[in-house]
C-alpha cells in the first residue's frame, strides 16, 4: 500500500534526521546544525532548542528521564540532561561499520545508528551499517537480542500495534512492520519519490516522518 503523505511544516533545522514523539511537543534532531528541537504539533513551532555536542546525529528519544540521540559519525549512543542538553555520558554504538553500498568504495567511511526507541528499560537501535535493530540494556549497555531488517538502509523507527517496530528503509522508500524478536514482516507502507523517510515516530496512531533532504516534517496517511 502506497502512504498518503501529509507535509505540516518546515524543520527549523536544516537537515532534520530523527524523530521522537511526546505528549508536550515533538522532538526533532538535526543532523548538520546538532540541535535538538522540541516542536508545537500544531504549527512547529520551536518550544525547546538544545545545542548538543554530537557528530551528524541520526536519532532521538526519550527513555528513563532522558534524551538519547544516535552521534552517528562519531559512533557513539548519547545520554543527555532532558531540560539542559549536557552530555551525561556516550556509549559505543552497536553494529557500527560500512554501509552495504559502501563497502566497495576506497576511504568508506565507518558509521554507526540511526533511528531509536525505548521501551522497558531497552534502547531499540536501527544500525544501517549491520542492517539490524540492536536491543541494548541501558543499565549494562550489553546486546540482549538483535533481528534483521529489510533493506539496505534502515533509519526511523516508530512503536506500532501489538509491541511491533515499525522501521523505515530510506533507501527502498518502505517502511515495514516488524516482529522485534525475528523481524518478520507484518506490514509495508510504501512512500513514493522524491519525498524520503529519515526521522519517523507515531502520534495519536499516525505516523510522522521528516525528510533531511527538503526539510519536510509531516505524517504518513493510511487511505484504507
Amino acid at each position: 500500500m502506497i502512504a498518503r503523505v501529509e507535509k505540516r511544516f518546515k524543520s527549523p533545522g536544516p537537515q532534520p534526521n530523527g524523530l521522537q514523539a511526546a505528549d508536550d511537543g515533538l522532538w526533532v534532531i538535526d543532523q548538520a546544525n546538532l540541535k535538538a528541537y522540541k516542536l508545537d504539533w500544531e504549527t512547529g513551532e520551536t518550544l525547546v532548542e538544545i545545542q548538543t555536542d554530537t557528530e551528524h546525529s541520526s536519532g532521538i528519544t526519550l527513555g528513563g528521564g532522558f534524551l538519547w540521540i544516535a552521534s552517528t559519525f562519531e559512533l557513539k549512543i548519547a545520554k543527555l540532561n532532558v531540560d539542559t542538553g549536557e552530555t551525561i555520558e556516550k556509549l559505543d554504538s552497536p553494529g557500527a561499520g560500512i554501509v552495504a553500498t559502501r563497502e566497495s568504495v576506497e576511504g568508506a567511511q565507518v558509521t554507526g545508528s540511526h533511528g531509536m526507541e525505548w521501551k522497558d528499560g531497552m534502547l531499540y537501535i536501527a544500525t544501517p551499517p549491520s542492517q539490524m535493530v540492536h536491543v541494548i540494556d541501558v543499565e549494562t549497555w550489553e546486546e540482549v537480542g538483535q533481528f534483521r531488517t529489510p533493506g539496505l538502509r534502515n533509519h526511523g523507527v516508530a512503536w506500532g500495534e501489538n509491541s511491533r517496530l515499525w522501521v523505515a528503509d530510506t533507501s527502498a522508500g518502505a517502511i515495514s512492520l516488524l516482529d522485534t524478536k525475528d523481524g518478520r514482516v507484518y506490514d509495508v507502507l510504501r512512500v513514493e519519490a522524491p519525498d524520503e523517510v529519515h526521522g519517523m515516530t507515531i502520534h495519536e496512531d499516525v505516523i510522522w516522518y521528516c525528510d533531511a533532504t527538503s526539510c519536510d516534517i509531516g505524517r504518513l496517511i493510511r487511505d484504507e
